[in-house]
């Protein structure tokens, strides 16, 4: 399955997250590894530092840097929560490339989650691609089927993933004290969009309906809600 090719190829770090901005979610790391000293190198270097700074002053940037032969090119995309601030952003942003460059040392491809922001790098364009492997699902405890707030989790998640035909890559939702948020990386055409945040939170109803909290993230994408700020911290 692609999972499992993917699995193949990247290996996976989860841990559990809170609701810090700069709190780790999961991140994967390319098992190709690049020589010291090399162009590739150079460009990794130059292309996470093009992300530091222009998280400064935007959500979500891409960059593709040529090397001297097609195997030194280096691609690479950030993008913060919509909801944060540039400041916020800038610096979520400047902690996920640090523990990337620790997480993924000398790897050819390294992809970072933390709660107010995602940093991805490699050596194989996968920008403007739509990705829909599961990398992450978390469902927490169950609630009654006859809590108001399994309806009230329908009807955010419904929302979240309702279309009506504008793009709309950040989305939040409430009813009660059920909140929800869904987000697709920038680099995904509004169709893509809607079809990779239908997936993620139609699997969330299926996989999480009846908990009082849910994380779906996918490679391009996710959709999490929690019932009264009930939520995994630490």
């Amino acid at each position: 399955s692609l999972f499992l090719l993917l699995l193949a190829v990247w290996c996976f770090f989860i841990t559990p997250s809170n609701s810090a901005t700069d709190s780790f979610v999961f991140g994967g790391c390319s098992q190709l590894k690049y020589t010291s000293g090399s162009p590739y190198e150079s460009n990794v270097n130059s292309i996470l530092t093009s992300l530091v700074n222009s998280a400064m002053y935007t959500s979500y940037s891409n960059f593709t840097l040529p090397g001297p032969s097609n195997q030194d090119t280096v691609y690479g995309l950030f993008q913060c929560r919509g909801n944060l601030n540039s400041g916020d952003c800038g610096r979520c942003v400047a902690k996920a490339v640090s523990q990337l460059g620790t997480l993924c040392l000398d790897s050819t491809g390294g992809a970072l989650q933390l709660e107010g922001c995602f940093v991805k790098y490699d050596n194989t364009t996968f920008l403007g691609v739509e990705d829909k492997t599961v990398v992450v699902k978390k469902c927490g405890p169950s609630i009654s089927s006859y809590s108001d707030a399994l309806g009230r989790s329908d009807a955010v998640l419904g929302y979240l993933g309702a279309s009506d035909g504008t793009y709309k890559p950040f989305r939040v939702s409430g009813s009660g004290d059920v909140q929800g948020v869904a987000q697709c990386v920038g680099d995904l055409s509004p169709r893509e969009c809607q079809d990779c945040l239908s997936e993620a939170i139609g699997r969330l109803k299926t996989d999480c309906g009846a908990a009082k909290w849910g994380d779906m993230y996918l490679a391009k994408c996710y959709a999490r809600y929690s019932e009264g700020g009930d939520h995994p911290h630490g």
